[in-house]
């Protein structure tokens, strides 16, 4: 079961008593938990049979007491516990302790006067823990991965919908391409272009090249992305921007190098014949920053790529070292990368 099957449970009636919610897509997870309380719980019953608990601070048992204790005023009561982290194999931060064996009996014998939801921003639980094994067979068990590149316009077309406007489909391609596929991010700027244009109307691509604020890694794709496309003077032009922008050279050459790191693996990885999410998987990126790697590498030849990854290893040391001038290093950089990629067009494979 997915979270979209889920929730299409509560409008047949059927609402669990325990869920696990997982995954490193925290703003869809909150928009679900969202929908949970208004779909669960009385308008005016809110106040008081809500409650919400963060596990760094506060002991597991506390959340549990209070999902066994009878809601007041509320035929049913719903109780979130937020950083689960025992239920995964890294390192638990919590200052609080945590008696694992409760959350254990209660899921042998749920209140049926609660909901209980376990939240953890992992991608992973550890399948091997005995609490784990127990909340598989016991909870409804969530995952929340970043949404793919087919999915996201999808997303940015309802929430347009829920803000009363439309978006057209050129808006949605510029609008990921300017932001990247963070839901948070995307959501903040469509609330500010669905105030801009107001209700009724329709955003276009010329309001998210007016309104939509670029962040420094989709600066660096843009930057690639124009070097790949043999505009290096454009390349140079955003560059400066970020200089302007009192972006340190040092970050930019890191995330440059990431960006073509992240193109190495995806050519590599398409080769051996794994999907966008596997090769998304394999590189710890998000899928849509994976999609735009990918095609990208399509215009650089895999050697023209393991070239410029040693190119960037060793002007790393020479900025790191005072061997060259950092804003200098960068420019001779891009300025040798921009013939790279001509030389290489027309033999990309």
């Amino acid at each position: 079961m997915d979270y979209k099957q889920a929730a299409r449970e509560w409008s047949q009636g059927t609402v669990r008593p325990i869920y696990i919610l997982h995954g490193s897509e925290s703003y869809v997870m909150g928009e679900w938990i969202d929908l949970l309380v208004s779909t669960a719980l009385e308008p005016d019953t809110k106040d008081f049979a809500l409650s919400k608990y963060d596990l760094g601070e506060t002991p597991l048992e506390t959340a549990i007491e209070d999902a066994e204790t009878i809601p007041f005023l509320s035929p049913r009561k719903i109780v979130i516990a937020s950083g689960a982290y025992f239920l995964t194999g890294g390192r638990d931060p919590s200052r609080a302790e945590h008696n694992v064996d409760a959350l254990q009996s209660y899921a042998a014998a749920p209140a049926d006067h609660a909901v209980l939801v376990l939240t953890v921003p992992s991608d992973k639980l550890d399948e091997r823990k005995k609490i784990v094994k127990t909340m598989k067979s016991a909870a409804v068990v969530l995952p929340f991965a970043p949404l793919g590149p087919a999915e996201l316009p999808q997303w940015v077309a309802k929430k347009a919908a829920g803000w009363g406007v439309k978006i057209e489909a050129d808006a949605i391609d510029a609008l990921l391409a300017r932001v990247g596929g963070s839901c948070a991010t995307i959501a903040s700027e469509m609330e500010k272009l669905s105030l801009y244009v107001g209700k009724g109307n329709e955003i276009t691509s010329e309001h998210v090249e007016a309104l939509a604020v670029r962040t420094s890694e989709q600066n660096v794709f843009l930057l690639v992305e124009e070097l790949a496309k043999l505009r290096p003077e454009r390349a140079m032009t955003i560059f400066h921007d970020l200089l302007k922008e009192k972006e340190e050279p040092i970050k930019l050459l890191s995330l440059i190098a990431r960006q073509f790191r992240m193109m190495l693996g995806a050519k590599e990885l398409a080769k051996q014949g794994f999907s966008g999410p596997q090769i998304a998987s394999q590189l710890g990126a998000h899928p849509y920053a994976v999609k735009i790697a990918g095609e990208q590498a399509k215009r650089f030849r895999t050697e023209t790529l393991e070239r410029l990854m040693k190119e960037l290893a060793d002007l790393d040391v020479a900025m790191k070292s005072g061997g060259i001038d950092k804003a200098l290093g960068l420019e001779l950089f891009i300025l040798r990368l921009g013939a790279a990629a001509n030389a290489a067009s027309a033999s990309a494979r």
